[in-house]
């Protein structure tokens, strides 16, 4: 028997609960890993709070983790017992030990540690598709990213200051300021004292910006859109105060024509192809020391409760893991 986190019924943090689960052998196409470290995103509070809702509870929840190779199934010729790996986008990690299929495992490079690895795969690989794929951002261009402390935030800060834009980033409170410039933010609104629109076109001379990155969703979308040029992109990627209530196509007419997007990175990185090279894009950048990773915040996988509470109120900065 190994230690999981499931939830047996959706709802807050309480709904977290500290089992015994049996993981078996794997099966043709499997392996069998024991985590060394448990990254904590807030799709994991989707799924805990049903915003995106999980049927066949109970279940281990999570979708990130890095471990070393404890067991090879039937079909697998390029993994090893002993590799170490990580992964992101597979429902379960929250957990000693799991089964996962070999296709959607990354072997972690030397120079990466495996506590970055589980912090960053989620969040850093969600950072390579919006910026390099979703918008393909250009040296010169000028963008806003919401929550630009935060640990998508961070990492997309950094990357577009490698690439040569001018960020314009939002944080939450005076707190985070200074954090934001240390990634890359040229300029820093705060959210809760000013009107995000008012000073973009303040410091965009009126003009707007080609792309916004907005995490945040209900509290952030219409004035996000208020912050584009002239056919713009709206890139809508999370949820973080609620989710955005439909939107009518009108409404993008009167946005100077902007475009609207809700992507995810189930989508961008489907195929082994795209799972590499977006996982070997970011380990080249961090490896290159263009973004760097902090240290993330370490909770016990038994404390998951408290993690999520923390990630939930928006007090901390970075990434948070869990250690089994």
């Amino acid at each position: 028997m190994t230690k999981a986190i499931r939830i047996h019924e959706h709802g807050g943090p309480e709904v977290c609960s500290y089992d015994d689960i049996d993981v078996g052998a794997p099966g043709e196409g499997q392996v069998r890993l024991k985590h060394t470290a448990i990254g904590v995103n807030y799709l994991d509070i989707y799924h805990r709070s049903g915003a995106h809702k999980i049927d066949n509870l109970p279940v281990p929840i999570g979708m990130e983790g890095a471990g070393v190779v404890t067991e090879v199934g039937p079909g697998v010729d390029d993994l090893k017992v002993g590799d170490r790996v990580c992964y992101h986008a597979l429902m379960g990690s929250y957990t000693e030990e799991r089964l996962a299929p070999a296709a959607r495992l990354i072997p972690i490079p030397d120079g990466i540690d495996d506590k970055i690895a589980a912090s960053m795969m989620m969040k850093g690989m969600t950072a390579e598709y919006l910026i390099m794929r979703c918008y393909p951002v250009k040296s010169g261009d000028t963008v806003l990213v919401h929550a630009a402390a935060g640990g998508v935030g961070t990492i997309i800060c950094q990357w577009l200051k490698h690439i040569g834009a001018t960020v314009i980033g939002t944080v939450s409170t005076d707190a985070k300021v200074n954090l934001a410039k240390s990634q890359g933010c040229d300029h820093v609104i705060v959210s809760s004292k000013e009107t995000v629109s008012e000073r973009v076109k303040e410091i965009t001379d009126g003009k707007g910006v080609p792309v916004v990155y907005d995490g945040i969703g209900k509290d952030t979308f219409d004035d996000s859109l208020d912050c584009l040029s002239p056919r713009g992109y709206m890139v809508s990627f999370g949820n973080s105060s609620g989710t955005v209530e439909p939107v009518r196509l009108a409404k993008l007419v009167s946005h100077v024509s902007a475009y609207l997007t809700r992507p995810t990175i189930a989508t961008y990185c489907a195929s082994r192809e795209d799972l590499l090279m977006s996982a070997n894009a970011l380990f080249d950048v961090v490896k290159a020391g263009h973004v760097k990773i902090p240290a993330p915040v370490e909770y016990a996988l038994s404390d998951c409760a408290q993690s999520h509470t923390d990630l939930e109120s928006r007090k901390t900065t970075g990434s948070l893991i869990l250690i089994p």
